[in-house]
């Protein structure tokens, strides 16, 4: 088949999505402009007419990931509703399912080495999502005296650092490899330890509420 070179439909996006495929599967590292190139079915030269080279793709991919990730987390989030706590939950649960979801897209932003401050557009969407657990934290920590509040950056950061880790650990490959519960049921049961120790649940509140 020849190849279209310039001539593609989109090949900005065709480039990002040949991208997102090869991240997944072979990480940050794994791949070369020519192999995306090839996926989306153009010349080796093509990608150049919109990307440097391949940190700028995977920047881009970043800024795509990031504006997806807002979208879902402000859905889950629904303005605190029905209650700060299973909003707060919500959010959590959003996390792992992003991570499920778009592999490739959440590689890129987390696990690139790209900074989320590369661009000032890939910077507008890592705040974008942010803002979305800073403003779950400090609806739910709203109930904790002054003296005892942790700041709302390090309490959603808390959270966004749990959520990360059992992404990391139990949340790929084959399910229950690793531990016999489910990625969720880490995350809720985590996050009623930590919301404890914050006086925030009772020794005997369930997590969800």
């Amino acid at each position: 088949m020849a190849k279209r070179g310039y001539h593609h439909g989109n090949l900005k996006q065709a480039l990002v999505e040949a991208a997102t495929t090869l991240i997944a599967d072979r990480g940050p590292q794994g791949f070369t402009m020519a192999e995306a190139a090839k996926l989306a079915d153009v010349s080796a030269a093509a990608p150049y007419r919109h990307f440097t080279g391949r940190e700028e793709l995977i920047t881009e991919l970043a800024r795509q990931g990031f504006i997806l990730f807002a979208d879902l987390l402000e859905y889950a989030y629904k303005d605190g509703q029905p209650s700060p706590l299973a909003a707060f939950e919500a959010v959590g649960r959003a996390y792992l399912a992003f991570a499920r979801a778009h592999p490739g897209h959440y590689v890129a932003m987390f696990e690139s080495g790209i900074s989320p401050r590369a661009t000032s557009d890939l910077a507008n969407a890592s705040a974008r999502a942010n803002a979305v657990l800073l403003r779950a934290a400090a609806d739910l920590s709203a109930r904790i005296p002054d003296a005892q509040r942790p700041p709302t950056e390090m309490f959603a950061a808390h959270i966004s650092a749990m959520s990360h880790g059992i992404v990391e650990l139990y949340a790929r490959g084959t399910p229950g490899a690793r531990a016999p519960f489910s990625p969720e049921d880490l995350l809720e049961s985590g996050i009623g330890i930590y919301l404890r120790g914050l006086g925030l649940l009772g020794p005997d509140d369930e997590p969800r509420g």
